[in-house]
């Protein structure tokens, strides 16, 4: 697959999953602002810009001017509407390895991004957050229903996979520091879509611990921290076809995995909440070294190289760099 296709593939998966999850995240932000008159705007909105990685803005923000800054605004990179237009030119431009279905999929959620802001400006932020939700949902159906289980599936699903991961970790970096019984835990676990699994597998039971615990370790939960590098892994395996006993820098994505994986799978008993916080920064730096490293196995094009007459006696000292 050529290094652009596969780089298109792998940003559309990272950009989709983006924009779903800050929808996500939003929604249960402005829910709680307005339910809950003890929680203070702006200072609720500024933890969350800074865990998106958003930068503040001057003047005291409320729950529209958050809305508009991390939903609607296409100059803001980590906005949903610019997320959702960056994947959708990934896939313009990738068109021969994507299905009709998809790019469609993509393409209406691009036009109809217009409508959807109008009405949640008429009727309020749940009506544009529902639409992104389901859009998202449209598109991981089409690519599972519709993509053959080749080199692209598995680039789109590593991105995928590597953005939840990092989202996941903002959403508990937002609601650090909160008490063992605060609500904000169920925020957590509605922002995650987890609250009917979490609330089914520990029958009802609210604990800051357990939620963590779910939310990081849970092995069959499709959006918890362990399962989403677990799936990266697998797929990142299956594309590093490597000679046995290779080794060197393009195993590096995979050995950052591997590390975060099993630092996950065998963490002693009730050890999660110590330290949590450092935990989850590891795991987000994690994220960016394993992309920086997948990037430069698989996206990075080789330099190009003129081949000279073998034949031509060349100085050393006129080599060109480059020649061979």
């Amino acid at each position: 697959m050529l290094a652009r296709n596969a780089e298109s593939l792998f940003w559309i998966g990272r950009y989709v999953e983006r924009a779903d999850d800050t929808a996500r995240i939003l929604d249960v932000t402005v829910h709680q602002l307005l339910e809950d008159a003890t929680v203070d705007p702006d200072r609720a909105a500024r933890v969350l810009l800074r865990v998106l990685g958003i930068e503040q803005p001057a003047g005291p923000l409320d729950v529209w001017s958050l809305t508009e800054l991390v939903a609607f605004d296409r100059q803001q990179p980590g906005s949903i509407v610019s997320s959702i237009s960056a994947a959708r030119e990934n896939a313009r431009g990738a068109r021969e390895v994507t299905s009709t279905e998809l790019w469609e999929c993509l393409n209406t959620a691009y036009h109809g991004l217009g409508g959807a802001i109008r009405a949640a400006r008429d009727l309020g932020p749940y009506e544009f957050f529902r639409y992104v939700e389901d859009r998202a949902a449209m598109f991981a159906g089409q690519a599972d229903s519709t993509l053959s289980r080749d080199d692209g599936y598995r680039f789109l699903l590593l991105g995928r996979s590597l953005e939840r991961v990092d989202m996941t970790v903002r959403l508990l970096l937002s609601r650090g520091g909160e008490p063992s019984d605060s609500p904000a835990w169920v925020s957590v676990l509605r922002s995650a879509g987890a609250h009917d699994s979490y609330l089914r597998t520990h029958r009802g039971v609210l604990d800051a611990r357990l939620v963590a615990e779910f939310i990081l370790l849970d092995r069959l939960f499709p959006r918890s921290v362990f399962r989403s590098v677990r799936v990266a892994e697998t797929y990142l395996l299956e594309l590093d076809q490597l000679p046995d006993g290779a080794r060197g820098a393009r195993n590096e994505a995979q050995r950052l995995l591997g590390q975060a994986r099993s630092e996950l799978e065998f963490l002693p008993p009730g050890a999660l909440l110590e330290d949590l916080q450092t935990r989850l920064g590891a795991l987000q730096q994690t994220c960016h070294e394993v992309t920086e490293a997948v990037a430069l196995q698989y996206f990075h094009a080789a330099p190009w190289v003129a081949w000279t007459d073998a034949r031509r006696h060349v100085e050393p000292a006129s080599v060109v760099e480059g020649e061979i």
